[in-house]
């Protein structure tokens, strides 16, 4: 898909009237060869002058624009192109940008705004800005030409297959689109997604450019969602759920959610901490996050830095099913270049937590499906978001743990021999995760030029629980203490849908219940 932003001087009037007075010329002498040559020259000279001329003007306005600003005002913005969407949506995307613009310079760059604005409507197939002469009774004014192509058939589709290291299986997910049904720039999806491990997922969602006075992008969500987690923590998790997309803008978001969730336990092996939470609950929260992205890559950051802020409260209503508690997590990078090698640092801290709100908040529990987990295989540097990731640990691989529910024998009804039943996975109300990685480029050229690149890292995290009265028993020096650690080497593989790294990573720490593993880890992020 192109666009352009181009400034028509329309030249072609002043050729045109050198050439209609060399012709009135031919028709006053005609007749003879040798005033048939004078002609000849007369012509080709007033055409070379024009030309000439031309070029002179438009070097002229060149050397106008690198020196200073150049005047102009827009006279009127033109819409082409558009035969279903409104005209009052086109207008409220490009009519502000353009009606600040007051120089040459500004309106260039109000062009690219323009199409930048009109490309994430994601309704249009191409969009074309050209900026051509205004009215020649109004000197100094341009008209702004906004020429589009609508997609013929407004239905688009996805499927992929999608493998998942961590848990060692794959899924397949389905995703169809329907475009500006109604003309407003209204996106209309659904979604499907299956996995090995019985995670099955269907939502469906339509979201609105703006509406009516409001000028940010309003969307709205049903998700249907079953997951298993019996394997790490001996619960089913089913939830039906209500998203609404309030404010979304390039640093700011806020959400609200109402879901209802479900858990149990088919296999009646949980431990105590999880048989406390297993039924019904309600979920009804207000989520707001403020992002900053100054790098200069998220899949290869070289300079720049980011910084995320999410915060959550949950709980709001009347219900005594409903989930309360606030949740505040934080996600910070950096990204500095070492200048030799095409080498890069980057370094990253995240930290979350999680805490009960209401009467006797002290000795309540958090919700088990809302606390921090630890482990898996995404990469620290793609997405910025909560303190979960820590290469060479498997996922929900460490952090609190409680004792599986001993299943008698079968055979004699007793619980002789003893055998261990295993741990849960419970998670922890306060998460803290860092990391440090050095990116170089790789000796083989063929692999530099297809994007491929080496890293060395080191990561390490830590989970502690503060509910239920823990917290009198917090100490950050043990905290600190107790931190997981992991080091390694690997190759990085960046493609347009994900990123994918082959990685040796070698425990440096580990406690008892902890799930990790010395060796090679593949790992596929996605991008951001």
């Amino acid at each position: 898909m192109e666009s352009a932003a181009a400034v028509n001087r329309n030249p072609r009037p002043q050729i045109e009237e050198g050439l209609e007075e060399a012709q009135n010329d031919y028709e006053d002498e005609p007749g003879e060869d040798e005033e048939e040559e004078e002609f000849d020259e007369e012509e080709l000279s007033g055409h070379e002058g024009g030309r000439s001329s031309e070029r002179e003007r438009m070097n002229d306005l060149l050397r106008r624009l690198a020196t200073g600003p150049v005047r102009v005002r827009v006279h009127d913005v033109l819409i082409k192109g558009n035969t279903k969407t409104k005209d009052s949506l086109i207008e409220a995307e490009v009519l502000p940008v353009f009606r600040s613009a007051s120089t040459m310079q500004e309106l260039l760059q109000a062009a690219t705004a323009a199409n930048a604005r009109l490309q994430r409507l994601e309704i249009f197939d191409s969009v074309n800005i050209v900026l051509d002469a205004g009215p020649s009774e109004l000197p100094g004014t341009v008209n702004v030409i906004i020429d589009l192509v609508e997609p013929k058939n407004p239905l688009s589709g996805d499927i992929g297959f999608y493998t998942r290291p961590e848990t060692r299986g794959w899924s397949v997910e389905g995703l169809l689109k329907l475009r500006n049904v109604f003309g407003y720039g209204d996106i209309w999806n659904a979604a499907g997604a299956y996995s090995l491990d019985h995670t099955t997922e269907m939502s469906a969602g339509l979201s609105l450019p703006r509406f009516k006075a409001l000028s940010t992008p309003i969307t709205a969500r049903v998700t249907l969602l079953t997951q298993d987690w019996l394997k790490f923590s001996s619960y089913k998790e089913r939830l039906l759920g209500l998203s609404f997309g309030l404010v979304s803008t390039i640093r700011h978001e806020l959400a609200y959610n109402l879901t209802w969730r479900h858990l149990t336990d088919p296999l009646h092996m949980s431990s105590v901490s999880v048989r406390r939470q297993l039924g019904h609950s309600l979920l009804s929260s207000l989520k707001y996050s403020y992002k900053l992205d100054r790098r200069n890559s998220s899949i290869r950051p070289m300079k720049g830095y980011a910084f995320l802020s999410t915060s959550q409260i949950g709980g709001l209503g009347h219900d005594s099913n409903l989930l309360r508690y606030i949740r505040q997590e934080f996600d910070l990078r950096a990204a500095i270049p070492l200048g030799f090698f095409h080498t890069a640092l980057n370094i990253g801290v995240a930290a979350g937590a999680i805490m009960p709100w209401g009467n006797g908040f002290m000795t309540l529990p958090t919700p088990l499906t809302e606390r921090f987990h630890m482990g898996g295989s995404s990469s620290p540097l793609c997405l910025l978001g909560s303190p979960t990731s820590l290469l060479g640990f498997k996922m929900r691989g460490l952090g609190p743990t409680d004792l599986r529910r001993m299943i008698p024998s079968q055979i004699d009804g007793t619980s002789d021999p003893p055998a261990s039943p295993g741990w849960d996975a419970v998670g922890g109300d306060l998460a803290v995760t860092a990391f440090a990685d050095i990116s170089f480029d790789l000796p083989l050229k063929v692999l530099r030029d297809s994007g491929i690149y080496g890293h060395a890292f080191i990561s390490a995290g830590n989970l502690a629980k503060l509910s239920e009265g823990s917290i009198k028993d917090f100490s950050i020096r043990q905290f600190a203490k107790n931190f997981r650690s992991s080091a390694g080497i690997g190759v990085i593989v960046p493609t347009k849908l994900f990123r994918m790294e082959v990685n040796y990573c070698y425990i440096l720490r580990q406690f008892e219940h902890d799930r990790a593993k010395t060796g090679i880890q593949f790992s596929i992020s996605a991008l951001a």
